[in-house]
């Protein structure tokens, strides 16, 4: 059984990547599985989707935790613990990144011992979660290294896939995805199909305890336009960055910029504030702040030391 992961942000497309793979299998005889996963739909996000493609029926469910393929549509996602990019990796996991660094600097990096591939993405890209057509671009490089799934299946799978958002939708994304699949094809077949994995080896999940909000009246629904700011979306937080402000630079550019959901303020001085009703905890400004001044706290952590004060 081929088990691939594709990991992103919301807004890149990961889902639909899992759907055009997953086609491109059952076109081939495969029997599939493709799902995403995801909390809340929130653009900025941490997300997965999965993959599983068998001769067989699959009797597996739920989340892949022993990938043979792992595709990484943002590199800022692989030191956000909550993303779970590195999970289940061993030494047999081919790991993909869209990166403009070198596979051999990721893989001393990382201390990686599988084999690691860099995505042929183009690096005028600006901003992390406008990456054009990176959920084709991935699904393509996908397709070419399991070597199970032939360019015109590919073909056909973007266009069952795609083909209800128009014909230039299909047309961009079919390049981009032929672009990646031929750009991958000295290691078709790099990624090989793994045994079943069985029961004596499974292990309960880790579970995260979401407190419970209560409420006196019921929360009314909002039906008039610009009215997102009185949406308390900091209760979807599972996770919430806190600023140092001892290592702060003041380069509130660059996490206020990158905020998908511009929860970050800039006081006149450049000093960044976090707008905790409307953070919805993506992490994103960890992951970009360059003296490494946000880290990531457990919300139940946050409100105990909140309670203190």
């Amino acid at each position: 059984m081929y088990r691939i992961r594709f990991h992103g942000r919301g807004g890149q497309g990961m889902k639909t990547a899992s759907q055009v793979l997953g086609t491109a299998f059952f076109l081939e005889g495969f029997e599939v599985q493709d799902a995403p996963r995801y909390g809340a739909e929130r653009r900025g996000a941490p997300i997965f989707a999965y993959v599983r493609a068998a001769r067989e029926p699959i009797q597996e469910r739920g989340i892949i935790t022993r990938p043979d393929l792992v595709i990484v549509a943002d590199e800022t996602l692989v030191p956000v613990p909550a993303a779970g990019v590195l999970l289940g990796v061993s030494e047999r996991t081919v790991m993909l990144l869209n990166s403009l660094e070198l596979a051999e600097e990721w893989t001393r990096r990382l201390k990686l011992r599988g084999p690691v591939l860099t995505l042929p993405v183009s690096g005028d890209v600006k901003e992390r979660a406008d990456l054009p057509f990176i959920g084709a671009t991935c699904a393509g490089a996908a397709a070419c290294l399991t070597g199970a799934i032939k360019r015109t299946s590919l073909e056909q799978a973007i266009c069952a896939e795609i083909g209800r958002y128009g014909e230039a939708a299909v047309q961009k994304n079919l390049e981009q995805a032929l672009v990646a699949f031929d750009a991958m094809s000295a290691r078709a077949g790099l990624v090989k199909q793994s045994q079943e994995i069985v029961a004596d080896s499974y292990r309960a999940p880790d579970w995260i305890d979401v407190p419970f909000e209560g409420a006196r009246t019921s929360t009314p629904d909002i039906e008039v336009p610009a009215t997102s700011e009185l949406s308390n979306t900091g209760l979807w937080r599972t996770h919430r960055p806190v600023i140092d402000y001892e290592h702060c630079n003041r380069c509130s550019w660059v996490c206020g910029t990158l905020c998908p959901d511009s929860a970050i303020k800039v006081d006149p001085d450049h000093t960044p504030r976090i707008d905790y009703d409307h953070c919805k905890g993506c992490m994103v400004c960890v992951a970009v702040c360059p003296p490494h001044a946000i880290r990531a706290v457990l919300e139940a952590d946050a409100r105990v030391e909140e309670a203190k004060k």
